[in-house]
């Protein structure tokens, strides 16, 4: 069922990355907030691996593409804060277009980059897991709760989601964010390890819609 389930959510990130396309091209003023292209490949690759984790099978291939995904994870999902931030300041706020916040985003950034890096990335050691008919590696440590990296950005998501929505721009964005929240926070009675991945999804969904909410018109 995960291997079906990955397969569809890697189809539909490719889909969102040529919806990301046109949303450049018309984009007179891009900034930062199309860092979200880096986002979103990195995801094609992470459930993208993961269904074809049965075809390729067990060995050092499958080791190597799994460990790419929490490289590409450390690398790409703290972009989210710049692209909290660029929506931010595109919406309007005037405390988002100073200097110093624009170097504080990314500041913040790289510190969630160098932190995922140390702890969790470098030196990492997995074992494969057939869970669900999706065959992986993960980690081979034990691991309770979120991340530290990933609240951090949820909490920049959660206001770029609250003044889009105070603006009047998108409400979309705050409600995709406290849906993958709650997707991943509460126990959903399904057997199944991709339902968080599909959260995910919601998520990314809702940040391009955002953007492209403001276009101008």
């Amino acid at each position: 069922m995960d291997t079906f389930i990955y397969g569809i959510v890697t189809v539909l990130y490719i889909l969102l990355l040529g919806y990301g396309v046109v949303l450049w091209r018309k984009d007179a003023k891009r900034g930062p907030r199309y860092f979200l292209f880096l986002v979103t490949a990195a995801l094609v690759w992470d459930n993208g691996v993961m269904a074809a984790g049965n075809w390729i099978g067990e060995g050092e291939l499958l080791k190597g593409l799994n460990l790419a995904r929490f490289w590409l994870h450390a690398f790409c999902t703290p972009l989210l804060v710049v692209v909290a931030f660029d929506l931010i300041r595109r919406a309007g706020s005037p405390w988002a277009r100073s200097t110093v916040v624009q170097w504080g985003a990314w500041i913040v950034t790289a510190a969630l980059i160098i932190m995922q890096l140390v702890t969790e990335t470098i030196g990492l050691k997995m074992k494969p897991v057939q869970e669900f008919g999706a065959l992986r590696y993960v980690p081979a440590g034990e691991h309770s709760g979120p991340p530290i990296m990933i609240i951090i950005i949820t909490v920049f998501l959660f206001v770029a989601g609250i003044i889009l929505w105070k603006r009047k721009i998108t409400s979309v964005l705050f409600w995709g964010t406290l849906l993958m929240v709650a997707g991943t926070a509460i126990p959903i009675p399904i057997d199944s390890k991709a339902t968080t991945n599909v959260f995910e999804l919601v998520l990314i969904a809702s940040l391009w819609i955002s953007m492209r909410r403001l276009l101008p018109r």
